[in-house]
């Protein structure tokens, strides 16, 4: 007899065999770039797309016999195996091409582009071919909505319910409202959304000055808030404030919970955004912040002008507070206030819903009330103050599970920060790198800052700011859950 444990994973292996097929099929892309641009990885990905679909064929083979219905514990599963075995997968066409390039780097490469990070390990990005660019920047296009959305699309094909990869995978208030009455054409109805606007994107790109390869691979990256370039130099290699205009406008747009693009598009109206409890803080928050540095870089005399500070702060300001990791200049060098505040929107700035990372808008919304309801029963302990989000009252058991995963998140920040110090990297590359991985922004200061990789880290520290991404993409509970007794319990 089986034990409990091999029970429930083949049932979910199962399921994840025909997403590792459909996985395998996304890689038919790039191949086709290879092809027509006669780049010299044609044949990598010819036995990338064979070795990771006679993956999944072998994997379907032998759990056919253990198919079922999934449960909600199944969800959790299926999505810890989605966002760590795909990379792997992933890393084929790379290691394939890049001779000297070894399993972890690459590995670190295809979590960053999959979790929408946008940390590299890679240098030479210019020299290498166009389709090794197009598959990193359709990673992230892949990852910004969520592979296990465009899987819970195509799960009634398969007779497997949805909702409990979509409750798993999705994070804030999309996990408890439907936007349409079946699971399945909410899930179709974002990627439509998300498609469309990334449609939009590479035409604007183009219009502004972009060749079309360069406005589809950025495109993709600025959708999916990933800030993959093509480009060693990524926006300073085309030295054009329209493009960076027009790279702000969408990365904000990517930076609002697609759930209230998706009901402006079935409305045709506004109205929407109106009543979106995190758009108006989050347009605020990022958008004053462009002032204020641009302000004090102008004062600092970093820049010559206000119009060239406000250049140059609006749009690394709005890269890193969404978390893309788009740069058109070394903030590095910066006075420090400015990339510190940089950073620090990172961790909340993006809504939930969106293809950014952090802890979202929404919890920082919530923690604000909670701190302020706690100041008013100070001085009135009998009063009944509700915490109240967008005109609704936010039920305890919310907040109290906001606060637990603001702990659990300064726990993982703190514990991997020292991790790295341990190793003897300095407190400004360690914490930065922390922060930059778990909030999957890509760049951060000193070592890992915007002008270098992260390849001056060992493996130990890449290994560490992998786990860093994961923990990130997946809001930590996701992920840790796994790796709980009482998850493996009947």
């Amino acid at each position: 007899m089986l034990a409990p444990a091999v029970l429930r994973i083949a049932p979910v292996l199962n399921v994840f065999s025909t997403i590792v097929m459909v996985f395998a099929l996304t890689m038919i892309a790039p191949l086709i770039i290879a092809f027509i641009h006669n780049d010299t990885a044609v044949f990598t990905y010819s036995k990338s797309v064979g070795i990771t679909f006679a993956a999944g064929v072998l994997m379907r083979l032998t759990t056919l016999h253990r198919k079922r219905e999934l449960q909600s514990r199944d969800g959790f599963l299926l999505v810890f195996l989605v966002w760590t075995i795909l990379p792997a997968f992933a890393t084929l066409p790379l290691l394939f091409h890049i001779q000297e390039l070894t399993f972890t780097d690459a590995y670190f490469e295809t979590v960053s582009g999959i979790t929408t990070t946008g940390s590299t390990v890679l240098d030479h990005i210019d020299e290498l071919p166009k389709s090794i660019n197009f598959w990193r920047c359709e990673l992230v296009w892949l990852g910004g909505m969520g592979l296990i959305v465009l899987a819970v699309a195509i799960l009634p094909l398969l007779g497997v319910g949805g909702m409990q990869l979509y409750k798993a995978e999705t994070p804030g208030p999309m996990k408890d409202s439907k936007l349409t009455p079946r699971i399945t054409e909410t899930a179709k109805g974002l990627w439509l959304v998300y498609a469309g606007i990334t449609v939009a994107c590479i035409c604007t790109y183009r219009a502004a000055g972009m060749s079309w390869f360069d406005a589809i691979t950025h495109a993709f990256s600025t959708m999916g808030l990933g800030g993959f370039s093509t480009h060693d130099a990524s926006y300073a290699f085309f030295d054009s404030p329209l493009i960076e205009a027009v790279s702000i406008v969408f990365m904000l747009i990517a930076g609002v919970n697609f759930a209230t693009h998706f009901q402006a598009f079935r409305q045709r109206s506004a109205r929407p955004y109106r009543f979106d409890p995190e758009a108006r803080p989050f347009l605020l928050v990022t958008l004053g912040s462009c002032l204020m540095i641009a302000c004090y870089l102008w004062l600092q005399g970093v820049y010559p002008d206000f119009i060239t500070a406000l250049r140059f702060a609006s749009f690394n300001t709005v890269s890193i507070a969404t978390t893309t990791g788009y740069a058109n200049t070394d903030y590095n060098l910066w006075p420090l206030f400015a990339p510190l505040w940089m950073l620090f929107l990172c961790c909340f700035a993006s809504s939930s819903g969106s293809t950014g990372g952090g802890i979202k808008m929404i919890r920082a919304l919530l923690l604000v009330r909670q701190g302020l309801r706690e100041l008013v029963k100070l001085v009135h302990p009998s009063a009944q103050v509700p915490v109240k989000l967008g005109g609704a009252v936010v039920p305890n058991q919310i907040v109290f599970a906001v606060l637990a995963f603001m702990s659990m998140y300064g726990a993982c920040v703190i514990t991997m920060t020292f991790m790295l110090v341990a190793t003897g990297l300095d407190l400004v590359s360690a914490s930065s790198a922390i922060i930059a991985s778990i909030n999957n922004t890509g760049p951060g200061l000193n070592k890992v800052g915007p002008a270098t990789t992260y390849a001056v880290l060992d493996d130990f520290q890449t290994w560490v700011c992998t786990i860093a991404m994961l923990l990130g993409r997946l809001e930590l509970f996701a992920l840790l859950v796994i790796f709980t007794p009482a998850f493996w319990r009947r």
